[in-house]
């Protein structure tokens, strides 16, 4: 004798080899024995064999429409063998039975299981909604196989180009067109991005890299609301206007000149130097519709060829430092001994200035050397100034370096790119900028100078700010004053980018507010002072990390428009190395693990992957020259990024004279200032 019976919610048959009470012991197809109680049987049968049965069943059930059941179904609960005598009368087969069973439990939208082999047809109406959701179903199954076959054969459906973007950054892997794109690169071994690059639904690595930071960082776009306001008419009479003839020293390119110095010989061997910070915290209030979008922004954002600012540009403007414009600003005024070069004492004003010039880095950076500034023959508008303020950022900078316990490194080049074009077809142009060049020292010292000073003017009028700090090389942002032992100052508040920063916005209102004698704008335990330092930290590492990207991906197109085969390479530790030249650094395998830092090696470019921006690279041999002493130094600095860059530490800050170029000014394009 056979039984058909469920075990572990699968039909099977099998042979009986004996009962005992309510249970069978009983030998499958597959020739295992195995106990079945007597209530999981569904009915038993002499022939034909349960191989046979089971073999059997597939093709009768094909014949079975489920439909045609349902409407010969009684409208109560009933069991599979009362339908099977209704269907086929008192003498239905074994196999006949079996495939009933299969096709009813097979079909759970037309039959509710209420037993073990006991069923209850579907309502009409929950009927007609599951039929037409699996028809649905169905339609989209084709439709996804449809276009997973178009994209393999290389064509891209329209409705899944109109995603193209957001199926890589943000997909709905619940919908079909992704569902069809993930089939797609599974079949064409290739990832996502890749396809989508391959079927032209990215159009280029360019736009993959600069698409897709806008799209995950400005989800409304790069533009700033059509509904805020216009600049205040304010001529700020009421403010004092600074007796100074102040200039600025920036890039061509820079529209946000938020910083300004000033030179005034006064009796006794003493200077009165000024350092002079457009003041947009007076026009932007707390709260406002402008502060709103700037506190989302957080910082403008730089990279080659790009720029996007944090404030728009009628307000920019209406605060920028420009020439001949008298605009409100936040001076901080050093009274200098002459013969020291010693602070005798500072002085924070709120005030009005009307800057002398705008002086441009490209136009007169090649003059300013320290040969000209020692012999007195330098001549450029402002020479006398620029000469004593040089003089005044050595002793500065010399200050700093006996509280840091270490020299500056110097003769570091930082290259950026000066693109000529429009977009991925731009022409490039590879410059460089040596730090410690004198315009460099200078402004950078003179803004150390300003958010040391102001940290500590912060802490002094019991006024709460934003501060960076670093400790055992950690840098970090808090509204707890410290030390920076990197920059070898007692307190560091970031105030002198309140154009570019949010962090210098905020700062800016506290110290206003101490000056007027009003409370502060963020009050010690304002949860917004705290949400502001978290944001902006992630914000602003993300930001970083596009630069960097878009260097790398400019620095492969170079290597690409030169044509070049072959390259040297500086060692900066182990496997890691920087190409001599540009802003990129890579790992190059194979390279000798006894080389030291700072040895020169060439490599042959085996190819540029402009998608994941690396360079395929091998050496040909390691050379004889090596950096100097002042050069090498500066790969430390080089080392502390990368290795902060991969631990997603804010690291571009992490050593005292990047954090003074940051604040120095803005290069061409490519630096985060």
């Amino acid at each position: 004798m056979y039984i058909y019976f469920e075990e572990d919610g699968a039909f099977k048959a099998g042979t009986v080899l004996s009962q005992a009470g309510s249970a069978y012991q009983v030998e499958l197809t597959t020739g295992r024995r195995t106990k079945i109680k007597a209530s999981h049987v569904f009915f038993s049968f002499e022939s034909p064999s349960a191989a046979e049965l089971i073999a059997a069943i597939p093709a009768a059930a094909e014949e079975l429409d489920p439909a045609f059941l349902w409407e010969a179904a009684p409208a109560d609960e009933f069991t599979f063998l009362e339908l099977a005598a209704e269907y086929w009368g008192e003498g239905a087969s074994p196999v006949e039975k079996a495939a009933l069973l299969t096709t009813l439990h097979a079909n759970p939208v037309y039959f509710y299981r209420k037993g073990r082999g006991a069923y209850r047809k579907a309502p009409a109406d929950i009927l007609a909604k599951a039929l037409e959701a699996l028809e649905r179903k169905r339609r989209q199954e084709e439709q996804k196989k449809a276009w997973t076959k178009e994209m393999v054969e290389g064509r891209l459906p329209e409705p899944i180009a109109r995603q193209a973007l957001m199926l890589l950054i943000a997909p709905d892997r619940n919908s079909i067109e992704w569902k069809a794109f993930s089939d797609a690169a599974a079949e064409a071994r290739l990832t996502p991005l890749r396809l989508m690059l391959q079927l032209g639904g990215i159009a280029s690595p360019w736009r993959w890299h600069v698409d897709s930071f806008y799209a995950m960082n400005f989800p409304r776009g790069r533009g700033f609301p059509d509904n805020l306001p216009k600049p205040p008419a304010n001529d700020w009479s009421e403010l004092p206007l600074a007796d100074v003839e102040a200039f600025s020293i920036d890039d061509s390119e820079t529209t946000e000149i938020d910083d300004a110095a000033s030179v005034v010989h006064l009796d006794g061997g003493v200077t009165r130097v000024g350092i002079h910070i457009a003041a947009p915290a007076l026009m932007i209030t707390r709260g406002s519709p402008l502060d709103e979008v700037a506190k989302t922004r957080m910082s403008t954002v730089y990279a080659p060829g790009l720029k996007t600012t944090m404030l728009p540009e009628d307000w920019i403007k209406a605060a920028s430092l420009d020439e001949g414009v008298t605009v409100p600003c936040l001076s901080l005024y050093a009274w200098v001994k002459d013969d020291t070069y010693a602070v005798e004492k500072t002085e924070t004003r709120l005030e009005r200035i009307a800057l002398k010039a705008n002086l441009r880095y490209d136009k007169i950076d090649a003059l300013v050397t320290e040969e000209a500034i020692q012999n007195q023959t330098l001549d450029i508008p402002f020479a006398h100034e620029i000469c004593w303020l040089w003089h005044f950022a050595k002793v500065l900078q010399h200050g700093r370096e006996e509280v840091r316990g270490r020299p500056e490194p110097v003769g570091r080049v930082d290259w950026f790119f000066a693109l000529e074009g429009e977009g991925e077809n731009a022409v490039i142009r590879v410059k460089g900028r040596r730090r410690g060049a004198p315009l460099d020292l200078l402004v950078a010292e003179l803004m150390i100078f300003a958010n040391s000073t102001w940290g500590l003017w912060l802490e002094e009028h019991d006024t709460p700010g934003i501060y960076r700090s670093q400790r055992m090389g950690r840098v970090r942002m808090s509204t707890s004053p410290g030390p920076h032992d990197g920059l070898g100052v007692l307190r560091y508040a970031w105030s002198t980018s309140p154009l570019r920063r949010y962090v210098d916005l905020v700062n800016q209102r506290q110290m206003i507010t101490a000056l007027r004698g009003e409370p502060p704008a963020y009050a010690r335990n304002d949860v917004d002072l705290f949400t502001i330092v978290s944001s902006f930290e992630n914000i602003y590492s993300l930001y970083g990390d596009f630069q960097t990207r878009m260097e790398r991906y400019w620095s492969l197109r170079w290597i690409l428009q030169e044509g070049l085969k072959e390259i040297e390479a500086i060692v900066v530790k182990g496997d890691l190395v920087r190409i001599d030249g540009l802003p990129f650094m890579q790992r190059v395998p194979g390279l000798p693990e006894d080389l030291e830092r700072g040895r020169k090696v060439r490599l042959r470019i085996l190819g540029c992957d402009l998608v994941d921006l690396v360079m395929d690279a091998q050496l040909i041999g390691v050379l004889d020259e090596s950096l100097s002493p002042g050069e090498e130094s500066g790969l430390e600095e080089e080392l502390a990024e990368a290795a902060a860059e991969a631990e997603s530490e804010d690291a571009v800050k992490a050593e005292a004279h990047e954090e003074a170029h940051e604040e120095a000014h803005e290069a061409p394009a490519s630096s985060a200032s």
